[in-house]
């Protein structure tokens, strides 16, 4: 912040500066806001894409900072990461990001991630030289009910806040995220 005060020139300060990060602002109201007034052409039709983005990051004190796939390097890695949602306009090819989320996984989900990677190990491992197919014995489930995981609850959310924003100025009928996740049709 000394950095950014130095270069403010009259007027500004490293309190000015202070300040200014320390207000909350209403980012996704602002983003909104801009594409509706600047952006946004009548009768275009426009996608909700979802993706989640992460920063390396060195050290232990960033509130956030956690192990997160990165798939430039091909491994996990420290960093953040940040949850985005755009608009994309189908005719022209462009994305507009309209609400982004910083990432904070809690303890419950950690552990719920380390136990699924723990079974995912002993499954392979005994897998080795068992039948393929269908296990005998094995009844059909009802798929109707899912349960949801932490991560596609935190999007689900946003999704929600996001189609509250924009009210009945845009007809969205599709939500696409990354493969990671799942491509699905939104019922409205």
């Amino acid at each position: 912040m000394l950095g950014i005060s130095r270069w403010i020139g009259k007027g500004g300060s490293y309190r000015t500066v202070q300040r200014f990060f320390h207000t909350v602002l209403p980012w996704a109201t602002l983003f909104w806001l801009f594409f509706r007034q600047h952006l946004l052409r009548p009768g275009a039709q426009y996608l909700i894409v979802g993706d989640e983005c992460i920063v390396t990051k060195a050290g232990k004190k960033t509130h956030g900072l956690d192990r997160f796939f990165a798939s430039l390097y091909g491994r996990v890695v420290p960093s953040l990461a940040f949850f985005a949602l755009s608009l994309v306009d189908v005719a022209e090819r462009r994305s507009y990001p309209v609400m982004v989320e910083h990432v904070v996984r809690s303890e419950a989900e950690k552990a719920t991630a380390k136990a699924a990677r723990q079974k995912k190990k002993a499954k392979s491992k005994s897998k080795k030289g068992g039948k393929r197919g269908r296990p005998q014995g094995s009844k059909n489930r009802n798929k109707s009910q899912v349960t949801l995981t932490a991560e596609l609850t935190r999007i689900q959310k946003m999704v929600r806040k996001l189609l509250e924003l924009i009210a009945d100025m845009l007809q969205l009928r599709h939500l696409v995220l990354d493969g990671h996740l799942v491509t699905t049709t939104l019922c409205r």
